[in-house]
């Protein structure tokens, strides 16, 4: 289990930590989406799996949570994204394909990382 102060630091690094002592409801999508990083934050990952991780949030969210990734990316973590965000799969370093289950294109070091 983690202490107060893993959770407070996983907060802050998420911009969280001004929202410390709120409910879940008292959270926007957006919120509650870092809240879920910072969890698996505590856990000191070196592979972050993420299922639609800006799926239903507005461009302001989208883009901090793509901002968190990507300070993490570099350093040394990775993330492994599943997305339908057009504009998430341009942020990526590598790009897998799929329809119906099988893998149609691969698109190697899109971006330096």
């Amino acid at each position: 289990m983690p202490d107060e102060k893993e959770a407070i630091a996983a907060l802050s690094r998420v911009g969280l930590k001004d929202r410390l002592h709120h409910h879940p409801g008292q959270l926007s999508g957006g919120e509650q989406q870092r809240v879920c990083i910072a969890r698996a934050l505590i856990n000191y990952p070196s592979l972050i799996l993420a299922d639609e991780p800006t799926g239903n949030l507005d461009d302001e969210n989208e883009q901090i949570i793509m901002d968190v990734f990507d300070q993490l990316h570099q350093e040394g973590h990775t993330i492994i994204m599943v997305t339908h965000d057009k504009e998430v799969v341009e942020n990526a370093q590598r790009v897998i394909m799929f329809e119906y289950g099988r893998i149609t294109e691969i698109i190697e070091n899109r971006i330096n990382a």
